[in-house]
């Protein structure tokens, strides 16, 4: 399978040469769109230093099955009809976080264009827990 594979490559260079560029960027376009992403350290910083705020944008049961201590709860699907709660948080930066990563780029971006200084989590509530980080049910 893996000679096919090179015999392909070095026969039709040129499409895999496109290939690879097309995949870079629509790669580069996915990062660009979520945002500016914070590691689980970042988000402990700023949430100690009173300049941030966690934004959990997951199911009302996914946040009662457990969640970052003192998160909001704001489900992805009602954060559009919901944002004026977080108007009293616009001088804090609001780290969205979410199950994986899927819905925390969309929201983040989103709640940017409302004037909000809004970041994501890298690796969402999974990537805290794997960490072995506090949850509070």
């Amino acid at each position: 399978m893996l000679a096919h594979l090179i015999e392909f490559a070095t026969h039709h260079y040129i499409l895999v040469g496109i290939f690879a560029v097309l995949l870079a960027l629509l790669a580069f376009t996915e990062l660009r769109r979520g945002g500016r992403t914070v590691s689980n350290r970042e988000l402990t910083a700023l949430v100690n230093s009173e300049q941030g705020v966690v934004l959990d944008v997951r199911s009302n049961k996914d946040f009662a099955s457990g969640h970052i201590v003192g998160a909001l709860n704001i489900p992805f699907d009602k954060l559009a009809s919901r944002q004026s709660e977080l108007e009293k948080y616009k001088a804090k930066t609001l780290i969205v976080v979410d199950a994986i990563g899927q819905h925390a780029g969309t929201a983040s971006r989103d709640l940017k264009k409302a004037g909000f200084d809004a970041v994501k989590l890298s690796g969402g509530i999974g990537s805290w827990r794997g960490d072995n980080l506090p949850v509070v049910k």
